[in-house]
């Protein structure tokens, strides 16, 4: 079996397992007093828009290796050894085996977590309040500088040589988003586009490339007129040589959005997840990690319902509000589009 279709068919599986796994939700409700968007799995006594730690300390969790994953917005191998200062760290500050495990979509991130297979893990921007609302997680924290958590841009980036001066000049044109539940890479665009003149689903149809870095370089090879990517994934590809500066050209960046969140699964032991934000919090970035990351230097941190709220805005404002039929239709998306990649046959090179 060829590794492409062995990527298919865990995806599918996957699906087959998420489907399965909410038929069985509804036995899991109770004399919850609040829930707010949460799935029925969780909890929001308290009102802080995440689900509560378990009331019944049977069903707290305590493992002697803690999982984690980042957000797979570039080459998950890429962070595999960016981290592993910081994963080195975790296993000494907790006493606990550190595993990374990387992840190729955000839906089969969201499902590890929901799973029980993440005890904590790192999501971007738009994927978060699935995350919060399908899987349980508690973001307790972000990348920062000194005591400022710093966020992102959405940016539309064209070819240098093209000649699109403003969003405007788009239409009709093949335009690169990320994936359905991007903030930076769908959500936003959709919301903030329009009042530049360019509306998606109307003046064109937005192409999922499957990821900040595939869309950027399929503008700079061609496929795509124009990309709207998050603006640190973009400075980031200039600064590690990926693409050359010269070759591509800002059209439009938005006002700062919260970067990607650090978040733990809620059924982690109480005193567990404390000292994991501990551990977080101690940590400071080697110069490698400051580099790559855009001189941020260390964790600070950030609750879902105060930093989130502008996300949230957006997700609702786009008709995407972070609730089960949502991610379903996202997930489905993803697993299309993947499976359309891999039945395409490889380029001549």
């Amino acid at each position: 079996m060829s590794r492409k279709t062995t990527q298919l068919a865990a995806t599918v599986s996957l699906l087959v397992l998420s489907l399965s796994a909410w038929s069985g939700d509804a036995a899991a409700q109770d004399a919850c007093p609040n829930r707010g968007q949460l799935d029925t799995m969780y909890c929001d006594a308290n009102g802080d828009l995440v689900a509560d730690a378990p009331t019944d300390p049977k069903k707290w969790r305590d493992p002697s290796a803690l999982v984690w994953a980042y957000t797979p917005v570039e080459d998950p191998a890429v962070y595999a050894n960016i981290f592993k200062p910081f994963t080195d760290h975790l296993a000494t500050c907790t006493g606990k085996r550190i595993v990374y495990y990387p992840v190729q979509s955000n839906s089969a991130e969201i499902e590890a977590m929901r799973s029980g297979r993440l005890h904590f893990a790192g999501f971007s921007t738009g994927p978060t309040g699935f995350a919060v609302n399908l899987a349980g997680a508690v973001p307790f924290a972000a990348k920062g500088v000194g005591s400022e958590v710093r966020g992102y841009n959405l940016v539309a980036v064209v070819k240098a040589s093209s000649p699109y001066q403003k969003l405007s000049d788009l239409k009709g044109k093949k335009v690169a988003h990320t994936s359905p539940s991007s903030n930076s890479g769908n959500l936003a665009p959709r919301v903030l586009f329009p009042e530049h003149g360019l509306t998606a689903d109307v003046d064109y149809k937005p192409l999922m490339s499957g990821g900040h870095d595939k869309s950027i370089l399929g503008v700079v090879s061609g496929d795509y007129d124009m990309g709207a990517v998050a603006g640190d994934v973009y400075e980031r590809m200039i600064v590690r040589g990926t693409i050359k500066k010269e070759d591509v050209r800002e059209i439009y960046r938005s006002a700062v959005f919260p970067t990607s969140s650090f978040a733990y699964a809620h059924d982690l032991k109480p005193e567990l997840a404390k000292k994991l934000t501990e551990c977080f919090f101690s940590f400071r970035f080697t110069p490698e990690m400051t580099k790559e990351f855009n001189g941020d230097d260390r964790f600070l941190p950030i609750t879902y319902q105060k930093d989130w709220a502008v996300v949230r805005d957006v997700a609702e404002k786009s008709g995407t509000p972070y609730n089960k039929s949502a991610y379903d239709a996202e997930a489905k998306r993803e697993a299309d589009a993947l499976a359309k990649k891999n039945a395409a046959p490889p380029k001549a090179p």
